[in-house]
């Protein structure tokens, strides 16, 4: 647990001062491009761009594309990136390098991986997965499972360990999202997938709210797969590819779907017949978005010697400053928490409710503090806190006390709803 419990009340400014006067990762800002004047608490949906990024993008198109051309698939390392920055990633959430691929979309990758997993239970007709979960995990579970002729069962999170003993044998693939990406809590994988192994079936998880956010341990936890997206905490980039986890246990015997011809054996002997290639490589299908793949391996190197410990205690602390302000000063507005107070079970973001929430978070928006908002009642904050300080959960906070006592909110231009929100 974090130390914000022990500051004396009411919080001030300079205890957020002092909290960023002592941050071990506070030198860390500074490897990224943030704008004059803003406050972004958006990372959990689209990460800041690591301030080296535009001069390897730079580097990659006036260089490897215009001048090397096709030859840059040898010559500039293009065509083994997917494992090379998969290897990156894998240091990030508890694998070994040859586990982790990068490619696609989270999506597609969960479409993969969840088809694989029911390959190889034979036998058993159910999937497990949790009802109210991001719209892609549910559409992409409900899809898998009506291919393979299995039943989808969701459930209430805390109703997921009782669902999985009475399931029992029947029970096939468990598929759940690490962190939730409106309430931001947090399962305990471990426990959830040693329940799953007991009853005979594979875990599944999504990694889309915590790599890059915090220590994740799939081989410790021994998942079976996992999916992950990159541009959030990993900061790749709007639409960076996404990656696939698949545990060494399983890469010989695993057959995706998606049988594209970079996932062949050989695939420049152009063979008719499929023969899928060793390891973690039969993941792939088509040849990836290169350029995309140049900015989120760059964007990467912002982890470097970075203590992910740290970078978690962090997480929870400035987490629970937030909630603490929140309770102190907007107190009377009508606001709800609906993230748990509990940094144990935290991901690393915090989530208001409010009736008008959409037009509030609009009116902040405008005032420079960019969080964002998820139907029918969520503010939503996250805290990516390689670039974010204490002191802009204060400044965020206030901006929306302002907001909520001025009655700004109410302004008709904050009730326009966006494609975006």
């Amino acid at each position: 647990m974090s130390s914000i419990a022990d500051l004396p009340s009411p919080l001030t400014l300079q205890h957020c001062r002092a909290l960023d006067a002592a941050d071990p990762l506070a030198a860390m800002r500074e490897r990224f491009v943030l704008p004059p004047g803003v406050i972004y608490l958006d990372g959990n949906s689209l990460g800041a761009m690591p301030r080296h990024v535009p001069e390897r993008m730079r580097r990659a198109v006036e260089q490897e594309w215009a001048l090397g051309l096709i030859g840059s698939w040898n010559d500039a390392g293009w065509y083994p990136a997917p494992r090379r920055i998969g290897a990156r990633i894998a240091a990030l959430v508890g694998a070994a390098p040859d586990e982790v691929v990068a490619c696609d979309s989270t999506s597609v990758n969960l479409f993969k991986v969840m088809v694989a997993a029911l390959r190889l239970r034979p036998g058993r007709s159910v999937v497990l997965a949790e009802r109210g979960n991001f719209p892609t995990d549910a559409y992409i579970d409900a899809g898998a499972a009506e291919l393979a002729g299995a039943e989808l069962v969701c459930v209430e999170p805390h109703e997921v360990e009782g669902a999985i003993a009475r399931l029992g044998p029947r029970l096939a693939v468990v598929q759940l999202t690490h962190v939730h990406y409106k309430t931001g809590r947090r399962y305990d994988m471990a426990t959830v997938t040693a329940a799953a192994h007991r009853h005979g079936a594979l875990m599944v998880w999504d990694l889309a709210h915590s790599a890059g956010a915090m220590p994740v341990a799939l081989n410790a936890c021994e998942a079976d797969f996992a999916v992950g997206c990159s541009y959030k905490y990993l900061n790749g980039g709007p639409g960076a590819p996404a990656w696939v986890f698949v545990a060494r246990r399983h890469q010989e015997s695993v057959r995706q779907p998606l049988s594209g011809w970079l996932g062949h054996a050989r695939p420049f002997d152009f063979e008719q017949d499929y023969r899928p290639a060793a390891g973690t490589d039969r993941m792939l299908c088509g040849t990836p978005p290169q350029l995309s793949m140049i900015a989120l391996e760059a964007s990467l190197e912002a982890f470097d010697e970075v203590d992910l410990g740290q970078l978690r205690a962090k997480s929870e602390a400035i987490g629970d400053l937030f909630i603490r302000l929140s309770d102190e000063r907007l107190a009377g507005f009508g606001f709800g928490l609906a993230s748990p107070r509990d940094s144990d079970i935290r991901g690393s973001q915090v989530s208001l409710t409010h009736p008008e929430g959409y037009a509030i978070m609009q009116a902040l928006i405008a005032r420079g503090v960019i969080g964002d908002f998820r139907a029918p009642d969520i503010l939503r904050f996250g805290f990516a806190v390689l670039y974010l300080r204490y002191e802009d959960a204060w400044n965020a906070v206030e901006a929306l006390r302002d907001i909520m006592a001025s009655g700004q909110w109410r302004e008709p231009e904050f009730a326009r709803r966006k494609a975006v929100t």
